[in-house]
C-alpha cells in the first residue's frame, strides 16, 4: 500500500508539471498564499485563504478578526519570501538560517521572556530557555539545555542527506522528516509548527518539488499522527500521513485546473 501511494502521487505529479499548471500567470504566488492561510490556520487563525489574499494584495483586513492573525499571516509571508529568495542561491541549512525562518514568522507576535533560565526574545528567533508543553495531557519536550546541540545534528544530518537524496520518494521523505524532527525539537517558546512546515518547504523549493500543503480541515490528523511518531520513536506514522496530504493537494490541484477549463464563457447580460 505505501509503495502503492507513492507510485500513484508520482504519476499525480507528472502530470502536474506535464498540463502546465504552474506556469499559470501568479499560481505560485497564490498559491503561497494557500499555503500561508492552511499553516496559519493550524496554530488558531481564523482568516479564510479569500480573507488571506485581500490582505496580502488589498491590505484589507477582515472585520471582526483579531489583529493577531493578520500579523500571524503578513509575518509567515516574509517568513516564505525569504524561504524562496534563500532557495534559489540554495542557502545551506543551519541554525542561523532556521532562526532566521523563526525571526521572520514571529516578528510581531513574539516577546521577550524573562524565565529561570535566563531572558531570551521569541521575536528574534532565540531559542527558549525553559521548558514547554503542548497539547491534550501536556506532552513535554526535551528540556532546553539540550536543544542547541539537537538542532546543530539535525541542520548537520539535513545538509549532508540533501547532497545525497536523489529519487522523488527519497527528497519528499528528506523534506518530510525535517519537519519531523525539527517540530518534536521544540526550540523555540511559539511558532515551532510554522517553522518546521516552512522548513519542508524549503527543501522542496531546493529540490524544485511542488510545496506539500498541510489542510487545516487535517489539523487533528496531523497532530495526532506528530503524537504517534513522536510516541512511538518512529517516523512512519508521519511519513504515511504526509505522503496522503502531498496526493490530496496535487489531486485537487489537478482537478481544480480541469474544472476551469471546462467552465467555457458566457456572456451575462
Amino acid at each position: 500500500m505505501e509503495h502503492d501511494i507513492w507510485q500513484e502521487t508520482e504519476a499525480l505529479h507528472r502530470t502536474f508539471v506535464r498540463l502546465g499548471i504552474s506556469n499559470a500567470v501568479d499560481y505560485e504566488k497564490y498559491y503561497l498564499y494557500s499555503l500561508i492561510a492552511h499553516s496559519t490556520a493550524i496554530e488558531g487563525s481564523t482568516l479564510t485563504e479569500m480573507e488571506t489574499q485581500l490582505l496580502f494584495d488589498e491590505g484589507v483586513t477582515a472585520g471582526g478578526k483579531p489583529l493577531v492573525y493578520h500579523l500571524m499571516n503578513e509575518d509567515l509571508k516574509r517568513a516564505y519570501e525569504l524561504a524562496r529568495e534563500k532557495a534559489v542561491q540554495k542557502a545551506p541549512i543551519t541554525t542561523s538560517f532556521l532562526k532566521s525562518l523563526n525571526a521572520s514568522l514571529m516578528h510581531s507576535t513574539g516577546s521577550i521572556h524573562n524565565v529561570m533560565g535566563g531572558s531570551f526574545d521569541s521575536s528574534k528567533g532565540e531559542f527558549r530557555l525553559c521548558g514547554v508543553t503542548a497539547g491534550v495531557g501536556g506532552h513535554s519536550y526535551m528540556g532546553y539545555q539540550k536543544v542547541p546541540t539537537k538542532v546543530t545534528e539535525l541542520c548537520r544530518l539535513l545538509q549532508e542527506r540533501i547532497n545525497t537524496a536523489s529519487s522523488f520518494r527519497e527528497r519528499y521523505e528528506l523534506s518530510f522528516n525535517a519537519h519531523l524532527n525539527l517540530v518534536t525539537i521544540h526550540p523555540w517558546v511559539d511558532g515551532n509548527g510554522r517553522t518546521s512546515r516552512l522548513l519542508m518547504n524549503y527543501i522542496q523549493f531546493v529540490y524544485n518539488l511542488f510545496p506539500t500543503k498541510i489542510f487545516k480541515e487535517d489539523r487533528d490528523e496531523y497532530i495526532l499522527s506528530l503524537r504517534r511518531s513522536q510516541n512511538e520513536d518512529s517516523n512512519l506514522p508521519f511519513l504515511s500521513f504526509m505522503a496522503n496530504q502531498l496526493k490530496k493537494s496535487l489531486t485537487l490541484e489537478i482537478e481544480r485546473f480541469h474544472a476551469l477549463q471546462k467552465r467555457g464563457f458566457n456572456f451575462m447580460f
